[in-house]
């Protein structure tokens, strides 16, 4: 029962109607062993237990916040009559935002709480499924994921109904969100709304006729274009190398680590920990941001940290809580915030920054970035300017459809410059890989990560270049699938833990360059994973320990469970599936250009 116990109330009723105990076939002494067919029959059944609408009262729950639930709809929409009638059905509060929004950062979740309004969910007009566990909301990333599983599995109407619902988020929200919550109304996530959008359109039978294909083209290619112009905003800039950073407009520590209480405590023991007699640490510490004489110089020679502690206490007075709005965080603001301390510091302004960078982006937490990614904002990533790339590629793909050619021009000029970007900053001849860019201090990252198959994936790496890459694949190939990188941290975005999307990005990408036999040998690995975890206790994780080949992960500081649900693990498992079926002729094409294959 102890599983039961951390899974949500829906999805403990699915595993009990499934029969844990029938889960996965037994040999003769009665162990459980790996099968495929059981995982399948698992995922077809799941995607209504994972499906969430605004007249569902588990909708509206979120255990990341200690606040009672509330339900947000625009300023100027009027209060459909459904989501009016869950205060008496859900004993849910249904509030109207503020004022509009045109834009990420416009209303930020500090205004809510000085008018003594909750976070909340924020409205959306269709269905929609989450990724499971904690995460009982709609993501930008892992919808993609998701997205295709649904498309695959033929779940055309609810599919579709995703991408309108991230139509609904740039006219009504500002942006394609991190998710519908409104502490997420100051970040987006890594940019795949194009390749959503391909794969409904590329899907037959997700529309009645070819007007009704079109006109929605049409609503969604005006859309998508202004969704880019949050990635083109100054504050998503990359210094002067005509690329892109990820950003959050927040300040602080984020609120949903409400229900992670030792995070923040954790990284600064840590750091602490790592500083302590190193003086080479002292030395080193001469980041061109660290401009504050009361930030401490500590942190770890290779892994960086250093300008991320300042001196704090505990119970600040008056004057402390005064210094530590400007160097640290606003104790009086946020809960998360005042108990963010440990052996007498606390973190920096700066790290707060790219820590909240570092959650856009995805991946939280690893090193990759520094420790625990607190320099994220410092950086051009591959995976970001990528998958924007790629975003630029499908919307002169739209243009054409569509009929403009002007437009198809512009789109496919911005294409051309941040290849030529990415070729100059990202691309190391030296490595054979492509590796981020640290724009401030002027130099290439050399922490290994699997995103360098990125560009694989987006159509940007000539044929040379990915050859180079694939010869470099034991870097993060494990039995059971790619790691994350091949460092570890103990975070859950480092070795040896390996993830649905980017071991999808990975094979997708092998496959369009004709590395046919490597994408379907990773594909059969990851998928062995799942099915081994399955097999165990009847379920499908967020992510697998790739090292072992199963879903026994241990994480020592961030995101510690290993979620059950799990929706983009779901969909990548049946495009794998079909990889290893070898219906792979053309799968690194869904959804991008040709770029230089």
């Amino acid at each position: 029962m102890g599983l039961l116990k951390t899974c949500s109330l829906s999805l403990c009723f699915l595993l009990l109607t499934m029969g844990l105990e029938n889960a996965a076939s037994q040999d003769s002494s009665g162990t459980k062993t790996a099968d495929s067919a059981a995982t399948l029959a698992y995922i077809h059944q799941g995607w209504d237990e994972l499906s969430r609408s605004m007249t569902d009262c588990h909708s509206l729950v979120d255990v990341k916040v200690t606040t009672a639930p509330v339900l947000y709809v625009p300023a100027e929409l009027a209060v459909p009559p459904a989501v009016r009638e869950l205060t008496a059905k859900c004993g849910v509060k249904v509030a109207t935002l503020p004022r509009r929004i045109a834009k990420l950062g416009d209303l930020m979740p500090a205004e809510l709480a000085a008018d003594n309004l909750a976070p909340g969910l924020l409205y959306l007009p269709n269905k929609y499924v989450v990724p499971g566990g904690r995460f009982n909301e709609m993501y930008g990333w892992d919808s993609y994921f998701i997205l295709l599983g649904l498309v695959a599995d033929h779940r055309e109407e609810l599919a579709r109904g995703m991408v309108e619902n991230f139509w609904f988020e740039i006219e009504h929200y500002g942006a394609v969100l991190n998710a519908n919550r409104t502490y997420f109304l100051t970040r987006s996530q890594p940019p795949f709304l194009t390749s959503m959008m391909r794969a409904v359109y590329e899907d037959a039978a997700s529309f009645h006729d070819a007007t009704e294909k079109r006109q929605w083209l049409e609503r969604g290619y005006a859309l998508a274009g202004k969704d880019y112009e949050t990635w083109m905003r100054p504050e998503h800039k990359a210094g002067t190398t005509g690329l892109a950073r990820y950003y959050d407009y927040g300040e602080g520590p984020v609120p949903e680590m409400a229900d992670d209480s030792t995070y923040y405590q954790d990284v600064i023991r840590w750091l602490v920990a790592h500083a302590k007699g190193t003086s080479r640490v002292e030395s080193e510490s001469t980041h061109p941001s660290h401009k504050n004489k009361d930030v401490a110089r500590v942190g770890h020679p290779q892994l960086g940290g250093e300008g991320f502690l300042v001196k704090g206490s505990a119970h600040p007075d008056a004057n402390e809580i005064v210094r530590l709005k400007k160097t640290s965080c606003d104790v009086t603001a946020s809960q998360v915030c005042m108990k963010a301390e440990a052996d007498g510091y606390r973190l920096t302004r700066e790290f707060y920054e790219g820590d909240r960078a570092m959650r856009e982006s995805g991946f939280d937490t690893s090193f990759r970035f520094g420790a625990f990614s607190g320099a994220t904002h410092h950086y051009a990533p591959v995976c970001l300017n990528s998958l924007l790339f790629r975003y630029e590629r499908d919307m002169a793909h739209f243009a054409h459809l569509l009929g403009k050619a002007e437009d198809a021009h512009v789109w496919e000029e911005r294409a051309k410059k941040r290849n030529a970007a990415m070729q100059r900053y990202l691309w190391s001849a030296k490595e054979g890989m492509f590796e981020d860019f640290d724009f401030v201090r002027g130099k290439s990252s050399t922490y290994a990560y699997v995103t360098a198959l990125y560009p694989l994936w987006a159509g940007v790496a000539t044929r040379e270049q990915a050859a180079q890459v694939e010869a470099k694949l034991k870097t993060f190939e494990r039995p059971g699938g790619l790691a994350m990188s091949d460092t570890n941290t103990g975070m859950q975005w480092d070795e040896p833990f390996g993830w649905a999307p980017t071991n999808w990005i990975a094979v997708a990408g092998l496959a369009a360059y004709q590395f046919r036999d490597d994408a379907r040998r990773i594909a059969k690995e990851f998928m062995s994973s799942v099915d081994r975890g399955f097999a165990a206790d009847g379920t499908i994780r967020e992510k697998y320990n790739v090292e072992a080949g199963n879903a026994d992960v241990h994480v020592t500081a961030g995101y510690k469970a290993n979620v059950i649900g799990f929706g983009w693990t779901n969909g990548v498992y049946l495009k794998m599936a079909e990889v290893g079926k070898g219906r792979d002729q053309g799968i690194g094409n869904i959804g991008q250009g040709t770029g230089n294959r």
